[in-house]
């Protein structure tokens, strides 16, 4: 066995959860669940167990789930009580998994639920996290595959730790991993950064993204351009911290030659420094916003019902339920 991996989980305890976010996907969810019904093949010593998360849906999403748990005794379902975002139902998904690994699969069918066998057999030799990357990115923008190139390099490069390159959050994550990621307080927390964090030991599986099935992305610019905040700001760098510092240094440097070498533009120099100032003041506000949200202390989530049982109209109301 390879020094980077660990021993492999006990063969009597092996339950797998597979946790998958959705939001207005009733046009694919129920190719989704058939697909994932099939790719979900009965393996020696493994049970699966499927969570759906509605994070929010104004569609007939939820309707769709609560027929899955009718018909599926492995089906559970949490539905929240507005749009939180991908991230927060992510993380209610593993906290709601009761598996010894828990997989994280977004409902569009971009990434194939037919890789999870595999992902599985990794686990068992020992893998802690098993992650799917992304070698081609089919039926996306070309703005699209430039930026999602661009930042996890970005990202990397400025980043404490080393990042995986073209990894979403669809991956396996063996229990250990789970408890500690649920466990963490952070408010805005951005998992594919805090699975990197952790160390833990990690192989990946390759493989070609799909176009979406139906509908289209839940991922706007907006949500993007928050998710990539999240990933800087709170996902472990310290860098952004010291651009005023360099940024400070710099103007002072071009100040400097300004006033040897371009004497006849005096505007120069009082522009430089309000960019200067005006950036510095920007990164400060920036991760001031994010000590606030910290501060604050609200939950990531409320979940307004969960359905544990696979009993017909076995719903259990929790407005309140917060996590």
């Amino acid at each position: 066995m390879p020094a980077s991996q660990t021993s492999p989980p006990s063969p009597t305890t092996q339950l797998i959860s597979v946790v998958l976010p959705c939001y207005n996907e009733e046009a694919v969810l129920g190719r989704t669940h058939d697909r994932i019904a099939r790719a979900l093949r009965p393996v020696e010593g493994v049970r699966y167990e499927v969570i759906y998360v509605d994070d929010g849906s104004a569609d007939a999403t939820w309707n769709l789930i609560r027929t899955f748990t009718r018909e599926s005794p492995m089906v559970r379902a949490v539905r929240f009580s507005r749009n939180f975002g991908h991230q927060a139902a992510c993380l209610g998904g593993l906290k709601e998994a009761r598996g010894d690994a828990v997989v994280l699969l977004d409902a569009d069918l971009q990434d194939p639920p037919e890789i999870i066998p595999e992902m599985v057999a990794r686990w068992r030799q020992g893998w802690r996290v098993v992650s799917a990357r992304r070698t081609a990115r089919h039926g996306e923008s070309v703005f699209k595959n430039l930026s999602a190139f661009a930042f996890y390099r970005i990202l990397d490069r400025l980043s404490d730790h080393p990042v995986a390159f073209d990894t979403g959050d669809f991956r396996l994550l063996d229990r250990e991993v789970v408890d500690l990621l649920t466990g963490l307080t952070d408010r805005e927390l951005f998992l594919r950064g805090a699975v990197s964090w952790a160390g833990f030991p990690e192989t990946a599986i390759e493989y070609q993204r799909e176009p979406r099935a139906a509908g289209a992305s839940k991922y706007t610019l907006p949500k993007m351009l928050a998710l990539s905040r999240s990933a800087f700001l709170t996902g472990g760098s310290a860098l952004p911290l010291r651009i005023p510092l360099g940024t400070g240094t710099a103007a002072l440097a071009a100040a400097f030659v300004m006033a040897l070498t371009r004497r006849g533009r005096p505007k120069a120099l009082p522009l430089a420094l309000f960019g200067a100032q005006s950036l510095a003041v920007g990164v400060v506000g920036e991760y001031l916003h994010a000590v606030l949200r910290q501060g604050q202390g609200r939950p990531s989530y409320v979940i307004s019902e969960r359905i544990r049982s696979t009993i017909p109209g076995a719903v259990l109301a929790s407005v309140e339920e917060v996590a």
